[in-house]
């Protein structure tokens, strides 16, 4: 497959057009393989059925016009064989619906360009999901955080000035590793960002992740001058002066959720959780939190709400014990 045209004409429409990260484009890629297989299996075309793992590989007894004709003859009963071959693996309802949204935005693309009149998955249901609400961070737990990371050298002040940031923009972290130094505006006391699709915007931020930012900067500035492999332009830079990866947050942020004795399970993005939730407990309508977070769909920013209602009822529970003698 790693040939097949039409798959290739698609994830250059994700990059290019549309904009994809290279990871999104990556997954959407893994996805079509693992249909590719499925539906070659199905034809009896490989000499071993498809095991339901998502291992990327050719098919190895199968021309790659071959699959193309597959793919361009796919039915919705081809989908819904699939689907059902997902369900028996007991794949979760939501990595069954991201395999089925990348299929729906694959032959949406194949009718936009001609290459089939039918889109096969317009018939399908997604898959009902459970809702699981983003965890969040107490403040008294993020004070504990921020306040973790030493400040007294040059990687302690880098890793509390991130997460500061983070905590006080809400932005991803795809976006804060993405910052060079002039995006942030020290006297506006707001960040220029680049999100998802290249959409740019701006962003409050309080003024204790801008100090944080200055304390990191002199000492960031220090070393520069002694090491020429410093990129000029990047905010946040490595050891060696370069731009740091997400995985190098994640790394970060796993070790001072450790020393500060937190739940090892939460990630970069739940400061994200916590500043939105945080925002709305204050008094902020959705409207505004969702222009801040950058989302597209008021939906996706409704979510937390739910987080809101439900601490309100914790904390009027706890308030108001309720008498075991009264009707529930």
């Amino acid at each position: 497959m790693e040939n097949c045209a039409i798959i290739h004409e698609f994830l250059d429409y994700l990059k290019f057009e549309k904009h994809f990260s290279e990871h999104t484009a990556k997954c959407y890629h893994a996805d079509l393989e693992q249909f590719c297989q499925h539906i070659s299996a199905q034809q009896g075309n490989t000499s071993q059925q498809w095991s339901g793992n998502d291992q990327s590989g050719a098919v190895a007894t199968q021309t790659e016009t071959k699959i193309e004709q597959l793919l361009l003859s796919t039915t919705s009963d081809n989908i819904r064989a699939y689907m059902a071959v997902l369900n028996d693996k007991q794949y979760s309802k939501s990595t069954t619906a991201r395999k089925l949204a990348t299929l729906r935005s694959f032959y949406k693309f194949l009718v936009k360009r001609g290459h089939v009149s039918d889109n096969p998955v317009v018939a399908i249901r997604t898959p009902k999901q459970d809702k699981k609400l983003p965890k969040f961070l107490e403040y008294d737990q993020v004070k504990r955080l921020l306040q973790t990371p030493p400040a007294d050298n040059w990687l302690g002040a880098r890793d509390r000035a991130i997460m500061e940031t983070l905590y006080s923009t809400g932005v991803r972290v795809s976006e804060l590793v993405g910052l060079n130094i002039e995006d942030v505006d020290f006297l506006g006391e707001v960040l220029h960002v680049r999100g998802k699709g290249k959409k740019e915007r701006l962003t409050p931020i309080g003024s204790a992740a801008l100090q944080a930012i200055q304390h990191y900067m002199e000492y960031r500035n220090r070393r520069a001058q002694s090491n020429s492999n410093f990129d000029p332009k990047v905010l946040f830079v490595n050891k060696h002066g370069k731009r740091l990866s997400t995985r190098s947050v994640r790394r970060k942020m796993d070790k001072y959720l450790k020393m500060a004795g937190l739940d090892p399970s939460i990630s970069p993005h739940t400061l994200r959780h916590s500043f939105a939730t945080h925002m709305l407990n204050n008094g902020a309508d959705l409207r505004s939190v969702q222009e801040l977070l950058g989302h597209q769909s008021l939906s996706t920013t409704q979510v937390y709400t739910h987080l809101t209602t439900k601490k309100l009822k914790e904390v009027y529970d706890s308030s108001h014990p309720r008498d075991e003698n009264q009707p529930g």
